[in-house]
């Protein structure tokens, strides 16, 4: 099955269950080279060996395939270049919004922080690669913890290793929280209407500059209770934001549709975030999140879309195509 897009507004329409989410995920898998909904493994069709996915975009060909036996395994080809992994500089810059996304202030800090993860792999060069080293050091000290004979001493290099990776990782998100709280206030007013102050805060356990020797001394002080608990308690993986409305927490203070508009807020400042650092427009991908918005929300999202290449899953055309007017191409899947 093959597509050939517009630079505009394409509306991918369709029943549910008809393809167009695997289509958009297609997008994204190609655009940054992994799924948001599944594991590479489970890219692969039930029973079949292996999946591929070729594009053709204006500055190189693109191939990526996933391998089931002898070992799972995926590559990248860009240009007749193999890869075992994207670097920034091969990613497309792409932008999701689906709706657990509008859960984004309300729901667990794991998304809060992969929001933040995510936005810093695509701006930051060498942040993938950190945050990877993070995770690998902080499961290699949570397998340790679980184990029958925990010694101190063996714990200390990991201990050392995860307060260094964990203190640039904490630095980062600071600034790039930093850079998102110059956007939001303004993009919440036109987005709204309102002048509601808005604002965000990172909620680092330490200062910045003295993350390291202070994450060190807690994950030593916490040794007794972690290995009871057979985790890790204390460092960036457990630390959260908070969008703030006039200094009190959006998810206190703020209704439905402020919290909405909020996150709308968010993904635009990502959009323009990901413009200014990458020098080039990203891609939206929107997975049925129009028919989640109401009339105005969807006209103030659009507003700042039109500039970019977008894609929209939908199963009713015309709510989406409403907003585009000429503006728009539609796909069918179904």
């Amino acid at each position: 099955m093959s597509y050939d897009f517009d630079e505009g507004v394409t509306i991918i329409v369709g029943p549910n269950a008809s393809g167009k989410t695997n289509l958009l995920e297609a997008l994204l898998v190609v655009s940054r080279g992994g799924s948001y909904r599944v594991r590479d493994a489970d890219l692969i069709a039930f029973n079949k060996p292996w999946a591929r996915l070729d594009a053709r975009t204006d500055d190189a060909a693109r191939t990526i395939k996933l391998v089931r036996d002898p070992r799972p395994e995926k590559t990248y080809e860009i240009d007749g270049k193999v890869l075992k992994r994207l670097s920034m500089g091969h990613m497309i810059p792409a932008v999701l919004f689906e709706p657990n996304h509008l859960l984004l202030l309300g729901g667990s800090p794991d998304r809060r922080r992969e929001y933040l993860d995510d936005l810093l792999s695509q701006t930051v060069v060498g942040y993938g690669t950190l945050l990877r080293a993070y995770r690998r050091t902080l499961a290699q000290r949570n397998r340790l913890l679980k184990g029958q004979h925990v010694v101190r001493d063996e714990l200390f290099p990991w201990n050392i290793r995860l307060s260094e990776l964990g203190a640039r990782m904490v630095r980062a998100r600071m600034n790039l929280v930093e850079q998102i709280g110059q956007l939001i206030g303004g993009l919440y007013g036109e987005l709204s209407g309102a002048s509601t102050p808005v604002a965000i805060r990172y909620g680092a356990a330490a200062d910045p500059d003295q993350y390291e020797s202070h994450m060190l001394h807690q994950l030593e002080m916490r040794l007794h209770d972690d290995m009871a608990r057979g985790f890790t308690s204390f460092g960036p993986h457990r630390e959260d934001f908070t969008v703030l409305f006039s200094g009190r927490p959006a998810q206190e203070v703020a209704s439905r549709g402020e919290v909405r508009t909020a996150v709308l807020a968010l993904k635009v400042a990502e959009l323009q975030l990901l413009e200014e650092k990458r020098e080039r427009q990203p891609i939206l991908l929107l997975d049925d999140v129009f028919s989640e918005l109401d009339a105005s929300r969807r006209r103030a999202l659009t507003s700042h879309m039109r500039s970019y290449q977008t894609f929209i899953t939908t199963t009713d055309a015309d709510v989406a195509s409403s907003q585009f007017v000429q503006h728009s191409t539609v796909v069918r899947t179904a």
